[in-house]
Order: structure tokens, then C-alpha cells, then sequence
């Protein structure tokens, strides 16, 4: 990446969920690169100690349309980065995560709009596209939602294409495919599993594998997340079109087991949850200019040590 943002880009941007995992590393990017950075959150599961100082802090709860309307004014572009993340959550608790993760983004579109932002870059999910025929994931697959999560993120990114074709919005969706890095939970009942794999390592009990452990995933590091979101701010093409941003390699839970190391337990496997899923990465390359750059060995290996478990 360049040392600091081109002065075609947008200078002054939002960042909602700015104190969660992803956001908050979004944050420090931007601040980085020389933007003028508001951060939105209101710490329901942001910590504090990730915000950037940097940031001009604004609380307030997407849910509630009066009071993100302030943190529009004078914003070029918005990261919407807030949600309540994670499938089990949405089983258990459907009304509390749709009113985040569906009117929370309309909400924020809403206010977006009438302010006048020229850009909205929505955070959306590889989930959306549930269980498939064929491998790669390709955008122009009909989406097939296997639970309440999949199904909120995929009507959130659908209004982020109506607000560009109704009201000529530069929008776009990056559907993320399991990411991963410092600061991602390893505490609490919905954890990835990676997350899962660390707090047990830490604890010295064994790693518990949902099912058989030959399900795959693309896990994708959040320093690569981040560079595409830089990407999106300069990219021309903002139609409203959602973007793979994987690692665009399948690995097994086993594997990621073996690698974090020690016996495993073996546990039903989760309801609602895709067999595999792996990212064509044509469109990123194409339209963003952007490629994934760290292995997922080397990143959950660095996580190991961050964590002390290495």
C-alpha cells in the first residue's frame, strides 16, 4: 500500500462499528493513510481499547436513525462495518440481530442519503451464499441463505443496490469470507472457529471440531480485508455490486486443528452452517485491483503467538 491516500480519494470518512474486529483495524488503516476518520459504535460488542486515537469518536446505535444523522455531516464515504455477527446468535435471537443487521444498514443508508455522501462500502458476508453445486463461489450465484444471519446480510446488501439504482449512490458490498486476525473474539458463545481453537489451546483443554472436521473454509486475514476496503474507496466501478474478498483457498477445520495443535473432541455439527466455501476471486482483481497476500498458515500462526499459544 501507498504511505498515505491519494488526494483523489475521499478525505473524510465514517466508520461504523469502528471499535469491533474488523472496524477498528479499518480505523487505524484510514488514520494511517492520512483520512479524516469518525468512528460510530456503541460498544454493544466494540471494546474501547481498539479505537485509534486519532478517530473522532461518536456513540450512537444504528437501530436509531436520530442519532447516526450527526455523524454524516461533511462525510465522503461510509465503511458500514456494524452488526451483530454470527450464526447462532440470529438462530436464538432473530428479531434482536435483524433489527441490527437489516435496519441498522437502512438506517445508515437513509442517513447517508440524505446528507449527500457520495459512497457507501457495505460489509457483507460469504453466508449469503449457503449451500452451492459447484466450487469457486461466483457473485453471479443465486444466493441460498441457511439462516436468519445469512438471510439479514443478504437483504442489507440488497438495499445497498437499490439506494445505487434508485438514488445514484456509488455503493458497493464486499462479502468477506471468515476472517480472522488480532482482535477477533476468542471469548463468549459465538466465536469462529479459530477463535475457538485459541481459547481452547490457551486453557489447555482439546480442541472441540464441530462434525467431522473435513468441512472447509476460505479464511481470510483482516490486514488483507482491510487493504480492500483502501481499494474500494478509488475504485470507479461502484454500481452497487457485491465483491468476493477471500483468500480464494479452501482449508479444513482439521487442518487449522492440526496447525493450532494438540487432541481434539469431536462435537455435533452446527445447524445452518455451509459444508464448504471457497471465493472466485476474478471480480476483486478486476474491479478493486486487489489480491489476498498472507497465507492462512502464516496468519494463524502469528495469531498463536499474539495470543501467547504459539
Amino acid at each position: 500500500m501507498s504511505d498515505r491516500i491519494p488526494r483523489s480519494h475521499p478525505r473524510r470518512v465514517l466508520v461504523t462499528g469502528a471499535a469491533g474486529f474488523i472496524g477498528s483495524h479499518l480505523v487505524d488503516a484510514l488514520v494511517e493513510h492520512g483520512a479524516e476518520v469518525r468512528a460510530l459504535d456503541n460498544f454493544a460488542t466494540g471494546a474501547r481499547e481498539n479505537l485509534n486515537r486519532a478517530a473522532e469518536l461518536i456513540v450512537a446505535d444504528v437501530r436509531n436513525i436520530d442519532t447516526i444523522r450527526p455523524a454524516m455531516e461533511g462525510v465522503d464515504c461510509v465503511f458500514h462495518m456494524a452488526a451483530l455477527p454470527r450464526v447462532m446468535l440470529s438462530i436464538e435471537r432473530p428479531v434482536e440481530t435483524d433489527l441490527v443487521n437489516v435496519i441498522g444498514t437502512l438506517n445508515v443508508l437513509i442517513a447517508a442519503r440524505e446528507a449527500g455522501v457520495g459512497r457507501f462500502i457495505y460489509a457483507g458476508s460469504s453466508s449469503v451464499y449457503g449451500e452451492q453445486p459447484a466450487m469457486p463461489l461466483v457473485e453471479t450465484m443465486a444466493p441460498n441463505p441457511l439462516n436468519p444471519y445469512a438471510l439479514q446480510k443478504l437483504a442489507a446488501e440488497q438495499y445497498v443496490r437499490i439506494f445505487h439504482r434508485l438514488h445514484g449512490m456509488a455503493t458497493l458490498t464486499l462479502r468477506y469470507f471468515n476472517v480472522y486476525g488480532p482482535r477477533m473474539s476468542t471469548e463468549g458463545a459465538y466465536v469462529t472457529v479459530i477463535g475457538v481453537f485459541i481459547r481452547e489451546k490457551l486453557a489447555g483443554r482439546p480442541l472441540t471440531i464441530n462434525g467431522d472436521g473435513e468441512q472447509t473454509r476460505d479464511f481470510t486475514h483482516v490486514r488483507d480485508v482491510v487493504r480492500a476496503n483502501l481499494a474500494a474507496l478509488d475504485c470507479p466501478l461502484a454500481d452497487g455490486r457485491a465483491i468476493n474478498i477471500g483468500r480464494g483457498r479452501a482449508i479444513s477445520v482439521n487442518r487449522i486443528a492440526a496447525i493450532v495443535g494438540g487432541p481434539v473432541i469431536h462435537a455435533p455439527a452446527r445447524p445452518g452452517d455451509p459444508r464448504h466455501t471457497l471465493a472466485d476471486l476474478a471480480a476483486a482483481r478486476e474491479v478493486l485491483g486487489w489480491s489476498p497476500e498472507i497465507e492462512t498458515e502464516d496468519g494463524v500462526r502469528e495469531l498463536m503467538r499474539l495470543a501467547g499459544c504459539a
